[in-house]
């Protein structure tokens, strides 16, 4: 898992409205999944989740026919993490994790390219996160 979090915050912020992530992301597996998860922090460390949301890689262009990954290649992704409405009080942070799984939360995903109802085996794959200038994965939060 992946975790980012800001310094707390010098003022109230309001995030009302749809968030999404833009992943820049490779794996050496055939189909894998991206979750993301907004969480609101407290100063005393108390972590809040406020919402969350996954994209299966097959589908990234859709839930159509599903596309299976070429292991390597770069890919970018739009995890839909739905609405929220939330004050984050002045001195709480702002978190964003990022995983390939929020299992019992989400399905499992093999990651061998199989249907997930069909697969009789499970093979664990590496996912990098880009987020250089070329691949500016981030969070988009309403205005």
């Amino acid at each position: 898992m992946l975790v980012y979090s800001t310094p707390p915050l010098q003022v109230d912020m309001e995030v009302t409205g749809p968030i999404q992530v833009v992943l820049f992301a490779s794996t050496g597996a055939r189909d894998v999944d991206f979750t993301a998860k907004l969480v609101d922090v407290e100063s005393s460390g108390y972590a809040r989740n406020l919402t969350d949301g996954i994209i299966r890689s097959r589908y990234r262009e859709g839930t159509g026919e599903g596309r299976l990954l070429e292991p390597g290649r770069i890919y970018e992704y739009t995890v839909d993490l739905n609405a929220t409405s939330n004050r984050l009080k002045k001195g709480h942070s702002i978190r964003l994790e990022i995983a390939s799984s929020n299992f019992p939360r989400f399905d499992r995903n093999p990651q061998t390219g199989e249907p997930a109802a069909e697969a009789r085996l499970l093979a664990p794959a590496l996912q990098l996160i880009h987020h250089e200038r070329a691949y500016p994965s981030r969070i988009i939060l309403p205005r």
